[in-house]
């Protein structure tokens, strides 16, 4: 049972946002190929539209803080709980799930290290690949830093997501290995991401749906996040969305005395 709750929070803390970063197909859809489509749209264009759509560049780069509740449940396995995700520029963040009858799993980023505790393992320290990956949800203003966050992007094609069509966008990671990135043809908004999660337990490979955006302080925010492993779904909804709060800054920090 440990084991089995560690996956859904490793899927659920450290794939966020976004973050990011599925209905239940054992993610086969992870290994296919995408097909070749013609007249595809340039990985400049296809991110330049995805910022207009969020609110535009100005908007996204106004953001000071976010500050989100709301709550988790992963049907399937009888966990169901509260979730926050706090952030502040340029880089702190913190997500914390807890989960009825189990306790609270924290992961956060003060700037410069990365924790995270749980009632199972207590504290720890996040460093290599899950360190690298946290760093790159911390970003605030992630979504106009797209070329920076990957080494190098490419157009694959278009794929469905659900009923909508998507370009399909890979971008290679600075440590290795790659996302998938679904951009809606229509809409211009982030669909989907397929991505790995890393955490002690190994990696995870990660189907994360955004969806439910709400419009705050002039920037599209998903207020639900949808990921689908192989062992489960689970499901985030943010129902208070808050932008340019004031955080406590001490949150971000490791506990003293750990």
């Amino acid at each position: 049972m440990n084991k089995l709750i560690y996956m859904v929070l490793a899927a659920l803390i450290a794939c966020t946002c976004a973050l990011g970063r599925p209905a239940e197909r054992h993610l086969a859809s992870l290994e296919q190929e995408t097909k070749p489509a013609e007249q595809l749209p340039s990985v400049d264009q296809i991110l330049n539209r995805y910022v207009q759509a969020l609110g535009g560049k100005a908007a996204i780069e106004k953001l000071t803080s976010m500050a989100l509740t709301g709550t988790v449940e992963a049907q399937s396995a009888g966990l169901k709980g509260k979730a926050e995700l706090i952030a502040h520029v340029p880089n702190k963040y913190l997500l914390k799930i807890d989960i009825d009858g189990l306790g609270a799993f924290t992961q956060a980023f003060d700037g410069s290290v990365g924790w995270a505790q749980d009632p199972i393992n207590g504290i720890r320290d996040i460093s290599g690949l899950e360190l690298a990956q946290l760093k790159r949800e911390a970003d605030l203003h992630r979504e106009v830093h797209l070329k920076e966050t990957y080494t190098k992007l490419v157009v694959k094609g278009k794929e469905k997501v659900g009923t909508n069509d998507a370009f399909v966008v890979e971008g290679t990671l600075p440590e290795g290995g790659s996302e998938k990135l679904y951009f809606d043809t229509q809409s211009g908004l982030l669909l989907r991401t397929d991505a790995v999660t890393r955490s002690p337990q190994g990696e995870i490979p990660v189907q994360a749906y955004v969806e439910d955006y709400k419009e705050v302080n002039g920037v599209k925010i998903p207020a639900t996040v949808r990921q689908v492993t192989s062992v489960l779904t689970s499901t985030i909804k943010f129902t208070d969305i808050k932008a340019n709060v004031d955080v406590d800054q001490s949150r971000f920090g490791k506990p003293k005395g750990q």
